[in-house]
């Protein structure tokens, strides 16, 4: 069984001719591992993708197993363990709280579990560590910049070294070179085992990725393989095609 496997997932918002498909019928496998990568237009359901995943947003129709969990399956307090104890999200606006310290806003994801205060703060610092803010925890976000942030954000995400880190577009409003080194951190989580499941407009972010998905009017339309590399191209949905099973 893979790591990750969504089966015939399906996003409608709304009823009738009203009716917006964010997701169609998608199906798609993942190992423990890879790093992977969505692109496609602004609408083309990536965000939903990710926040379906992330069990975020119960598909209107589909299954997700991550590690063997039906996690549209469990309750709800379950699956809100299960984000816990899982998943790790780096948020594009760095979703920071303004009126907490680096260090706090790194501590969150900890505020539910049972470890001592000091195990929640040195727990904390070693992931801002992790990212090169190990001095900085101590400040303000209003007195760091928006690379810092980002890195804030995905030490938050790391703290409680989840097996899964989803990313919605980590880079999108920082400068070439503080997305590289964003990327960079990326690269490196992943190469420490950590499976990344990343959305991004930009070419050069998803070269990163071991794996790229292109979705179109909510569908996968190419994957570029896990084995090799090759680029697939799947049926296009505008010529008519129902669905995109990988």
């Amino acid at each position: 069984m893979s790591f990750i496997e969504a089966c015939d997932l399906q996003m409608v918002y709304g009823e009738d001719d009203s009716a917006v498909h964010a997701i169609r019928d998608i199906s798609l496998e993942i190992e423990e591992g890879e790093f992977v990568a969505v692109m496609g237009e602004s609408g083309a359901g990536k965000s939903t993708l990710l926040d379906v995943m992330g069990a975020m947003a119960e598909p209107t129709r589909g299954r997700i197993v991550v590690d063997g969990i039906d996690i549209y399956a469990i309750s709800a307090e379950k699956r809100a363990d299960f984000r816990r104890e899982y998943l790790g999200f780096v948020f594009q606006n760095f979703h920071l709280v303004n009126y907490l310290t680096v260090l706090e806003n790194a501590m969150l994801p900890l505020a539910t579990t049972r470890l001592s205060r000091k195990e929640k703060t040195e727990m904390a610092q070693a992931a801002l560590s992790w990212v090169g803010l190990g001095e900085k925890s101590h400040r303000m976000p209003n007195e760091i910049s928006g690379g810092e942030k980002e890195r804030v954000a995905i030490a938050r995400a790391i703290v409680n070294d989840p097996p899964l880190l989803l990313a919605d577009e980590p880079t999108g409003n920082l400068d070439a070179r503080t997305s590289e080194e964003i990327m960079g951190l990326l690269r490196r989580l992943n190469q420490n085992g950590t499976t990344v499941f990343m959305v991004t407009h930009s070419l050069r972010c998803a070269e990163s990725a071991k794996r790229r998905l292109t979705v179109s009017d909510g569908m996968i339309v190419e994957d570029s393989g896990r084995a090799r590399g090759r680029l697939y191209s799947l049926p296009n949905p505008l010529d008519g095609v129902a669905a995109a099973t990988l």
